[in-house]
Parts: C-alpha cells; structure tokens; sequence
C-alpha cells in the first residue's frame, strides 16, 4: 500500500462520505416506505423534515465528488513516480486488476449523483414535491454504488506495491498492444473523424429540432466517440508527437493541464444532453439543458480541433 499525504486525503473523504451517506441511505429507506404526500400525521411532518437532512447530505456529496474526482486523477499521477515503470496516472490504474473498473465507477457515480441532483430540483421547486419517492429510491441504488466505489478504491490503493514493475502508457495506449486498446488505435482515421464530426453534426440538428431523446441518446454515444478519437488521434497533436496515445500525460504541467479542460467539457456537455431525455421523460422542460449541453460539447470539439489545426499551420503536414 502507498500512504502518500494524497491517499491518504482520499481515504479521509471517502470515510466521511460512508458515514454521511448510510445517514442518508436510512432516511432514504425510510422516506421510499413511508412518504404520503397527502397525509396529514406527525409521521409525514417528520418525514418532510427527514427528506430535507437526506437531500442537504447528498447534494452536498455531490458538490465534492465532482472535484474530488479530478484530485482523485491528480494523486494517480503524483503517486505514479513511486511505481516502477510509470510515467502518468495510466501505469498506476493498470498497476492492479481494479484500477481501470474504479475509474470507470467513478465516472458512472458522477452521472448518477448529477441525475439524482435533476430529481431534486425538480422536487423542491414543486409545492407537491412530486419526485420525493422517486428521487429517494433512486440514492437507495445510487448508494450501493457509492459503497461499491469506496470499498474498490481502497482495495485498488491497498494493492499497489511499489517493488513491481508495471507498464507505461508507452506500451499501454500502442497499436502494438494485443488489448482491445490495440484494436481501437488501428481505426481507419478517416472512419474515426467521420463519426466523431458526425454525431457531433446529427446532435445540433437534433438540437434545433427539439428531437429530445435522441439528443440525449447522442450525448451517450458522443462520450464514447469523443474519449476513442482523442485517445487514437486528437491526443497526438496535444503531445506532438503520432506514436504518444495516453489519455492521462496532458494532465500535467507540461501540457498546460488541457485534460482536465477537455475531461470537464465533455462531461457537462454530455450530462446535460442526457439529463434532457430524463427530463422528458418526467414531462418536464428541458431548455436550459439543450443550451449548456450544446455550448460544452462545441467547446469540447473546438479545442480538440484547434490542436491538429494549429499543428498543420506551424509545420505544413499531418501527423
């Protein structure tokens, strides 16, 4: 196990948001069994106040996990100078068996903590509070992967040992790689940008059509487009380099910390193009959603592009 002052900041967190959160979780059981919205006893008064202390504690989780995430990224790559054979976060997470399942978690956890953050807002703005039983069985599911995540985390840290050597993001992200990773770096490039430029095309048609749920369902494949284009071929031109295809190094310093630019673009424009179909679904109205998912997404696109551009102007040819 490595106790570097950042895991060990990790490990406190993820301690105080297992206490709060099984807080939350009781109430939550409690509130899903027993919520009556049009009764007028001191159990359903007590309710009320109890669904406000459940929904203050997960709000609040979420406003931290958000950055924390990103600090969670950050200790990978700090902590990856103490493995041998590391140069980035990437050796770290595939140092063990559990890295790569954590962070996939615990992007899937953000998503779920944003959309339950939906169904409270949406609540709390209702005099009926509509969405009280929905919004609670949902961090009822939402906390068992909250769970899932702390405990995997800490069997991931727990398992790192610092005398093995472990892969680079060199042999890692290769072509040469016999992973499904070598198999996505030996996409034709031309296929590659067609679909990335494409969806991305379909999703501002949508977007002006009000076509809701296949906006939203874009956005879930844009994700996916989005992460295999920069890794295969937008990531080169951010390193400079066409042999160089980690999606962790332009963390760092040396790169101007883009990622962190590029990673936080995409999520909010593509949480905010799913939260349109959720919000559809509810029949509620979506408008502000559409805009800051649109506005993020063609943020996020713009940037990836600047850099083969940029590249082509200052040398006169391609990577």
């Amino acid at each position: 196990m490595i106790l570097a002052p950042e895991v060990l900041t990790l490990f406190i967190l993820n301690g105080i948001f297992l206490l709060f959160a099984t807080v939350a979780f009781v109430l939550s059981v409690n509130i899903f069994l027993n919520w009556d919205i049009n009764a007028t006893t001191p159990k359903q008064y007590s309710l009320e106040k109890q669904s406000f202390l459940a929904a203050t504690i997960v709000k609040y989780i979420f406003m931290l996990k958000l950055p924390l995430f990103l600090f969670f990224v950050f200790t990978l790559d700090k902590i990856s100078s103490l493995l041998t054979g590391a140069m980035c976060a990437a050796g770290v997470v595939d140092a063990t068996e559990y890295g790569t399942y954590l962070l996939m978690l615990k992007l899937l956890n953000l998503y779920l903590f944003g959309f339950w953050l939906t169904l409270h807002y949406l609540d709390i703005k209702n005099p009926n509070l509509p969405y009280t039983k929905m919004k609670f069985e949902f961090f009822i599911i939402a906390f068992l992967f909250l769970v899932m995540e702390i405990v995997l985390e800490g069997i991931m840290f727990a398992s790192l040992d610092i005398d093995k050597m472990v892969s680079c993001c060199g042999s890692l992200y290769s072509s040469a790689s016999t992973s499904a990773m070598g198999d996505i770096l030996t996409i034709n490039t031309p296929l590659l940008l067609g679909l990335f430029y494409g969806i991305f095309v379909l999703m501002i048609l949508f977007y002006f059509f009000r076509v809701k749920y296949l906006f939203a369902l874009l956005n879930i494949t844009f994700i996916i487009g989005a992460l295999i284009s920069l890794i295969s071929l937008f990531g080169t031109y951010i390193y400079e380099l066409p042999t160089h295809h980690c999606p962790f190094c332009f963390l760092q310093a040396d790169y101007y910390y883009v990622g962190y630019v590029l990673y936080t673009a995409l999520f909010i424009g593509t949480f905010y193009g799913i939260r349109t179909g959720i919000m559809e679904m509810l029949g509620e109205k979506s408008c502000k959603s559409y805009n800051v998912s649109l506005i993020f997404n063609t943020l996020y696109v713009l940037l990836v592009t600047l850099y083969p551009i940029v590249y082509f102007i200052k040398n006169g040819v391609w990577l």
